[in-house]
Order: C-alpha cells, then structure tokens, then sequence
C-alpha cells in the first residue's frame, strides 16, 4: 500500500531485525533468503506499479528481471541490486531512451532509497545495455557463447540467474532454455566457464586450516560471501549449465544435479551439507551483528567461533575445494 519509495524503506528498516528473529528460531538458511528476497520482489513490484502510475502505460509490453542474489532468491541482511528489462521487439529508441528510462531510474532509485545500494559493477536496467528488447538480447547470449571473453564469461555468470520480477512474463519466454542448449553443447564455452567460476577458492592455507584476509580494513577475517557461499553459487551454476537445469536457486540446482546424475549422490549430499553450514554460519554472524546494534555484513572473524564451529567450518571449505578440484579436473591449459 505504500505510495513512496520512502514508506517502502520505513517497512525495509526492520528487515535485519526479521533476520535476526529467523535465525534465533533455527529456520533453515533457504527459506530465511526466501523470505528476504521475497520482500525485495514485493518491493520491486509496487515500485513498478508506481512508476506506471507516473509515466502513464507503457509503449510497448516489458518484462523486468532480476539477476545475482535477488534472481536466485539468496538474499541475506546485504545486498546490492542487480536488474534488467527486457522489451518487446516493437519497443523504438525514443521508447528506450524515453520512457523505460524513466521507468528504469525511479524504480533503481527506490530500490536504493530502500537500501538496495546500486550495483557497483552497474549491473542494472539504467544501464541502456541492460534495457533492450528481446531480439537484442539473444544476440548478446548467442555472442557470448560464441565468444567466450573473460567479459563474457562474467556476464554470462550474472545472466545465467537472471529471474523474471514484474512486467510481462511471457517476453522471457524460452530464452533460458534455447540458451542453456546452446552453452551445454559448446565445450569451449563450457570449459572456459569452469575456469572462470574456479577463481572465487574457500579461504584454506597450503594446510588446510583456515586462511583470512590478510590486510585491509577486514584484516583477520573470512568473506563469508565472496570466499564462503559463492564458490557454492559458481559450482552449482556450472552443473545447471552442463545439466541444461533450469533452476536459479543454488540449492535448487544441486538437487537437481544430483537427481539427474550431474552430481553423484554422495558427492552432492556433502556439497549441500556444506553449502548450509556456511550459509548458515554467515546467517548467523550477520543476526549476532544485527543484535548488537551493527549494520550486517559479510566478514567473519574465526575468533568469534567455538573450536567445535570452526572446525567444522573448516571441513565444509574442504568439502567445497575438493568439489571445485574435481570439476577442475582435465581443463588442461584452461584450469
């Protein structure tokens, strides 16, 4: 019912504080980012309704679409946006450069005004890249996959969870599919995409102990985002690439995974055991940070653990690494 984005951001401020309340009651770290992303969606949604009611109707039909942790549903107490829209083929430049423009621009504003800070890398729909119609964007699928630059292949990364939020659905239409076909059946692709998912390790030392961040503002502490779940999200997309799975969720993927024999049983049993201790762990810090009055965020010092959940940690970053090894093997001059 809100009419700004401002009563939008009032209903935001007590979101951490919901974290904070679903980890206390032990509710399992996916339906904590569920319930997260879902207001992100809701919010997106009546930014979308209020920016018609402003701009009048659309020209031509549009879809908006988020990627990153909003289009996998993975959103914790931190997030940043990242969106596109996608045009009906009959859109025109005035279209773009005009009215979904405008559109673009108060519905990015309010997600930042919310708290949604804009993507650094300006992965967003005001960005005229991202805000295209249909046909343009299958070229820039269909060149990326024929092209695999390391452009490319970080796009490609970002794309591949792209997610429909609002707007009319139907313009995504089998773009995931057609374009999952094209990526599994083009090796090159594939393997220059293992590569690139390879970089992002888990924060282990030559001895398999815990490895922090060595200077910096965040110096002694663990990314639990960068070096804790994305390696995870990275593993699991590849396996959705080669398994033509059409999932976004990480976890939904790895199911899915190991339901079609993309993943051993065994294998995948331990890569989601623990993708959710990590998870949870990272749920957990950003709660005890949320309680004590602090912004969450995602840096973790292994002192604030017992031994016990330290080292269990540990062995759920080894369980990571060794998946990442395996999925690693046989690259040759691309590993």
């Amino acid at each position: 019912h809100a009419d700004t984005p401002e009563d939008m951001a009032h209903v935001m401020e007590r979101v951490p504080g919901l974290l904070a309340q679903l980890v206390q009651a032990g509710v399992k770290p996916a339906s904590i980012t569920r319930r997260i992303t879902d207001i992100t969606d809701a919010i997106t949604r009546r930014l979308l309704r209020l920016a018609e009611a402003r701009l009048g109707p659309p020209p031509v039909p549009y879809l908006w679409a988020a990627c990153g942790s909003q289009g996998r549903r993975e959103q914790t107490g931190v997030s940043d946006q990242d969106n596109c829209l996608f045009l009906a083929d009959a859109a025109t430049d005035a279209d773009r450069e005009g009215y979904f423009a405008d559109l673009a621009r108060f519905v990015t504003d309010g997600l930042n005004t919310c708290g949604y800070v804009y993507c650094p890398g300006d992965m967003m729909a005001t960005n005229p890249r991202w805000c295209q119609p249909v046909g343009v964007w299958k070229s820039y699928f269909e060149g990326w996959i024929r092209t695999p630059d390391p452009e490319a292949q970080m796009l490609s990364s970002v794309m591949f969870d792209l997610r429909p939020i609002g707007g009319h659905v139907p313009l995504f239409g089998d773009l995931q599919k057609t374009t999952l076909q094209a990526a599994s059946e083009n090796s090159i692709f594939v393997a220059h995409m293992i590569s690139n998912s390879l970089k992002h390790t888990p924060p282990l030392n030559l001895l398999r102990g815990l490895a922090t961040i060595r200077s910096g503002e965040h110096k002694h502490s663990l990314d639990m985002k960068l070096n804790g779940v994305v390696p995870v999200v990275d593993l699991a997309r590849i396996h959705a690439l080669r398994g033509r799975i059409t999932a976004v969720n990480t976890r939904a993927r790895l199911v899915e995974a190991r339901e079609s024999g993309q993943l051993s049983r065994s294998g995948a049993g331990d890569l989601l055991d623990a993708y959710d201790l990590i998870a949870q762990t990272r749920l957990q810090h950003q709660a005890d940070l949320v309680k004590q009055g602090q912004p969450p965020d995602n840096y973790l010092q292994p002192s604030a653990l017992s031994d016990f959940e330290r080292s269990h940690l540990r062995d759920a970053f080894v369980v990571v690494k060794s998946m990442q090894s395996s999925v690693g093997h046989g690259l040759g001059m691309l590993g």
